[in-house]
């Protein structure tokens, strides 16, 4: 962490979080939300486990075929503009540009320590191009596919923690290339009452200057990384009993993975990716993963007849083949939780509180960790919203905002 003392208040430093734009597809319906985030370990420190955006989609900007999806924080910004049948009656294309402070910030956790010795501070900007094209627009389900290309650079710095013999990694540029098909969606709600999504992925990562890091050199930036990975998911609310359960299955595969672009399961932030790795009970990204099975899934049930208040129960296990260098005993982890919930008259703010246990997480004491959660959602159109699109952001963690600079939590 910097050394500047901490000086802020709690919901001070959680206004300065950002999520930035989706990878979806354009957004017809009008949105603007206000999402927070937070877990808290009982024991022991992680990393900074936390969000909080204003999330904008505003359709019809200045021309009836233009949509601009905007997230802003005070050291980050994210903007997209759409521009619907730009290549055709059903492709869509999209130019993005972002960037801000401690947007590529990268701690490193491994067997269940913080290891603020080996942890940076990040700086990061991207410009991207994206194209959408629906193949089934007479459907009540859309099919998308998605092309997606972008330029990201990247600057590293140490943090006041950060060993002097630790070699940072060179600042570089990297070029990215996202290709899916996405077979329905979710909404950017904390919990969407109604969902469904088949999807399967792959990235590319093409870095222009790779090489080697840390102590000696122990620790490799690979010149090119491959993602791939699918999801399968399903939210609904049973009409007459009020009951809201949730399912999902995810897994991934990569080659020539590495630090910066492996899979990282952990804590429980379901806006904190486009596909969230959530475990309960776990530090936020504490798994580093080359290949992993997720299989997740929450159930509530309503406490009144309006269903205002609800209480929450959520599992998660996961199979995980660790990336090398990031290994710890056991290949499985998993964790449960509960909590209490409330939404309001037509759904305008939510807010949901609870306990996590991460049943196979390490820590000094053995396996086994505590943590408390609270999410909160204020929807500024939902008296207004008819329809929902299946459309989610891609990472709130994107910026640490001055967590970093005022020492954080």
């Amino acid at each position: 962490m910097n050394s500047i003392p901490f000086r802020l208040t709690f919901v001070v430093l959680l206004g300065l979080r950002l999520l930035p734009a989706a990878y979806g597809q354009i957004d017809p319906e009008k949105r603007q939300l206000i999402q927070l985030g937070y877990n808290q370990p009982l024991e022991g420190r992680g990393p900074i486990a936390g969000y909080a955006f204003y999330y904008l989609n505003k359709p019809n900007f200045y021309s009836t075929n233009v949509t601009l999806r905007l997230a802003v924080a005070p050291v980050y910004l994210d903007s997209e503009f759409g521009f619907s049948g730009a290549l055709g009656p059903h492709t869509d294309l999209a130019v993005g540009l972002a960037g801000g402070g401690f947007a590529d910030t990268f701690s490193e956790v491994r067997a269940g320590n913080y290891l603020k010795k080996e942890s940076f501070t990040g700086h990061g900007a991207e410009l991207s191009t994206s194209v959408y094209h629906l193949f089934n627009p007479t459907q009540q389900i859309p099919l998308y596919a998605v092309l997606r290309g972008a330029v990201h650079y990247s600057t590293y710095q140490r943090d006041s923690d950060t060993d002097n013999a630790f070699t940072l990694p060179d600042d570089r540029v990297t070029y990215l290339v996202r290709a899916g098909l996405r077979w329905g969606g979710r909404e950017p709600l904390m919990l969407p009452p109604l969902a469904m999504e088949l999807s399967a992925w792959y990235e590319g990562q093409f870095r222009a200057d790779s090489g080697s890091y840390g102590y000696s050199a122990d620790r490799r930036v690979e010149p090119q990384s491959h993602l791939f990975w699918g999801r399968a998911l399903l939210a609904y609310t049973l009409p007459e009993w009020k009951h809201y359960f949730s399912v999902t299955l995810t897994a991934g595969t990569s080659a020539n993975a590495d630090r910066f672009s492996a899979y990282r399961l952990g804590s429980v932030l379901p806006l904190a990716s486009e596909f969230p790795l959530n475990v309960p009970g776990y530090y936020f990204q504490e798994i580093t993963a080359r290949r992993f099975v997720l299989l997740g899934g929450q159930y509530s049930i309503p406490l009144d007849d309006a269903a205002r208040w609800n209480l929450n129960g959520f599992a998660s296990a996961a199979l995980v083949d660790y990336l090398p260098g990031m290994e710890q005993p056991g290949h499985w982890n998993s964790g449960v939780g509960g909590g209490l919930a409330y939404q309001s008259p037509r759904n305008t703010f939510q807010i949901s509180a609870g306990y996590a246990y991460g049943i196979d997480a390490i820590r000094s004491g053995g396996r086994g960790a505590h943590s408390l959660g609270l999410l909160c959602q204020f929807d500024l159109e939902a008296r207004q919203r008819t329809r929902g699109a299946p459309q989610i952001p891609e990472s709130p963690y994107k910026s640490l905002g001055l967590f970093r600079i005022f020492g954080g939590l």
